[in-house]
């Protein structure tokens, strides 16, 4: 990610620029003098826990949910970690 330092000044003058920046994935750290006074990044995407998909299965899911199960799941998940880009209309 990369991070571009901006006065304050220059971030009130040209704010839809500095969104843009953020939009791309870039952190912008806005200054006064030498001070950081904000620093604006995207926000993180929500993830759900095991344990909190495990609460989503019904009481009568045919899942097999033994000792090994939160690891399988846990594995699945670290070899998937492409962003999900769902449809605009699912938000």
């Amino acid at each position: 990610m990369a991070t571009i330092h901006i006065s304050d000044v220059d971030a009130a003058r040209d704010f839809a620029a500095v969104l843009a920046h953020v939009r791309s994935g870039a952190e912008v750290i806005i200054e006064s003098g030498s001070a950081p006074i904000a620093v604006l990044h995207a926000p993180a995407s929500p993830r759900r826990t095991v344990e909190e998909c495990l609460a989503l299965l019904p009481k009568d899911s045919p899942a097999t949910i033994d000792e090994d199960f939160a690891a399988d799941v846990e594995a699945a998940i670290a070899a998937h970690r492409e962003p999900l880009n769902p449809p605009a209309w699912v938000e």
